[in-house]
């Protein structure tokens, strides 16, 4: 692990601990501690920046950033083949993906252009605009949601993609910053803490952050060397299962949330 990398985690397990320690009278009710549990690993490729992941009929679609190198591709979980890819222009940088009935929604970083895909081909359907940066993306049945990197999450027209209402995620009674990587799965809006190997269960009418999922040691310390950030969460419905990666990980966990014993 990098040195950048120890006092980004550093800095952020600092805010969690604070919040969780503010006076009881000056704090919502504590959050409650799950973990993820490994149900099995699967190839994941390692020069993928993981930005976005979504789980659709059978396969993984997966978003990925950098500059030159942002890509949009369906995988096959089992053996991590790529099974189509579309790319980027060089000029975008691939973020956050939600799929949308037949539509696949990706979101660029600082280019303000969200790019519309069909789910079957990944074919090219169009673009939609926003101001500001672009992180992470989920579609709760009705509206899609987006993270900034900041504290709060944006609810936008799932066809216009025009901002609706916006939501500030707390922890404690304090807002939580960093918010980067969304699933909405089971009524709840998940996120990865940018810097941290932790996911949060924010509810999506008062956003407060219900519960933290410790997704530390997934990674071997031989996998982990040059391996970036816990970036990319995907439900599975069927299964009742997660699926996590990281930025430029060498393998995918099917997981489930379980209480800390």
């Amino acid at each position: 692990m990098s040195v950048a990398r120890r006092l980004a985690l550093l800095a952020v397990t600092t805010v969690l601990l604070a919040a969780c320690r503010q006076p009881s009278a000056a704090r919502a009710a504590e959050p409650a501690l799950l973990r993820a549990r490994v149900l099995r690993s699967l190839p994941h490729d390692r020069t993928s920046y993981t930005q976005g992941l979504e789980w659709h009929a059978g396969a993984l679609l997966e978003s990925t950033g950098r500059y030159g190198r942002s890509v949009l591709r369906r995988v096959d979980p089992a053996t991590g083949r790529v099974e189509r890819e579309r790319r980027l222009p060089e000029e975008l940088f691939g973020e956050g993906l939600a799929r949308v009935g037949e539509r696949l929604i990706q979101l660029t970083w600082k280019e303000g252009r969200a790019l519309v895909w069909s789910v079957a081909g990944l074919e090219p359907l169009g673009e939609l605009s926003y101001e500001g940066e672009g992180w992470g993306l989920c579609f709760d049945g009705v509206d899609l949601v987006q993270s900034d990197g900041s504290a709060r999450l944006t609810f936008r027209d799932a066809e216009s993609f025009a901002p609706l209402r916006t939501l500030t995620v707390t922890l404690t009674g304090q807002p939580l910053r960093h918010l980067n990587e969304l699933e909405c799965a089971e009524g709840w809006i998940w996120a990865n803490v940018y810097g941290s190997d932790r996911i949060v269960r924010v509810d999506p009418a008062s956003g407060q952050v219900g519960a933290l999922v410790d997704a530390s040691g997934l990674l071997t310390s031989e996998e982990s060397a040059g391996a970036g950030v816990l970036n990319g969460i995907a439900y599975r419905p069927d299964t009742e299962t997660f699926y996590l990666t990281g930025k430029l990980w060498p393998k995918v966990l099917e997981v489930v949330f379980e209480p800390v014993r």
